[in-house]
């Protein structure tokens, strides 16, 4: 799985660092950044751009992990209001299949909607049949929701390997991590939420929040605003990509 290449000196020190995020993270795999993928299928003149030609616009994904929760449905009202979309990593177990109007209401106004597993284990620490069961279970309760069966996941915790992907394949799943994180597990404070989604903010780049902490709803309108202030467009991880279409088993990350 091909990554951009960068100049040596201190693109090598960035490379460095790339790797070593990764094997934090559990994933000490290849990567292919989204804006790659996308400009390796337009010099091809493959697929469409849809609404947002990405390589003229200053793109950037919002996605929301682990839900829905109770705080989904002011979440969606936020983004109908301000017309972004977002991508939607759901879990299944107590989630899902707790709140399936909600999942319905995501499909319906134009969000992307993927999986995050059934009951967020960490896949790799897992054999392959109880991959492809946390993966399969939370598939099929969507499909029966929204009629389609998800093409994205995430890994719980970003931790992926070969088998991981090569589950995530046979199940057309392509995996996406991300390049921006207010860690906001870790605090109620919409205040410092906010901050760090926008100090980690960069074009291409994928941001990563839960819908399921109290802190974190409060602090979207801002998060719009000022990126939005700033130039930037909101797109799904698709659109993201577009005209290229998500590659299973690949692992994506800006």
């Amino acid at each position: 799985m091909p990554r951009k290449t960068t100049p040596l000196g201190t693109g090598l020190a960035a490379a460095l660092v790339t790797v070593l995020t990764l094997t934090l993270s559990g994933c000490s795999m290849e990567t292919t950044a989204p804006g790659s993928a996308r400009a390796e299928a337009a010099s091809d003149a493959k697929g469409t751009f849809g609404p947002v030609d990405c390589r003229k616009a200053k793109c950037i994904a919002l996605t929301f992990d682990a839900g829905p929760g109770e705080d989904t449905p002011h979440l969606l009202d936020v983004l109908k209001e301000k017309k972004v979309p977002a991508t939607f990593f759901l879990l299944g177990k107590n989630h899902v299949l707790k709140h399936p109007e909600t999942v319905r209401r995501m499909e319906a106004e134009g969000h992307e909607v993927a999986n995050h597993t059934w009951s967020h284990e960490i896949l790799t620490d897992k054999k392959p049949d109880e991959i492809r069961a946390e993966l399969q279970k939370t598939q099929d309760a969507i499909a029966e929701i929204t009629g389609k069966k998800p093409r994205l996941m995430r890994p719980p915790q970003g931790r992926t390997d070969d088998t991981v992907s090569e589950v995530s394949k046979e199940l057309g799943l392509s995996q996406i991590l991300w390049s921006t994180t207010a860690k906001d597990y870790s605090t109620n404070d919409s205040a410092l939420i906010r901050k760090r989604t926008l100090d980690q903010a960069g074009k291409d780049g994928i941001i990563l929040l839960h819908d399921i902490y109290k802190g974190t709803v409060p602090a979207v309108p801002g998060i719009i605003d000022a990126l939005q202030k700033d130039g930037y467009t909101f797109v799904t991880v698709p659109q993201l990509m577009a005209p290229a279409e998500p590659v299973p088993g690949t692992v994506y990350r800006p």
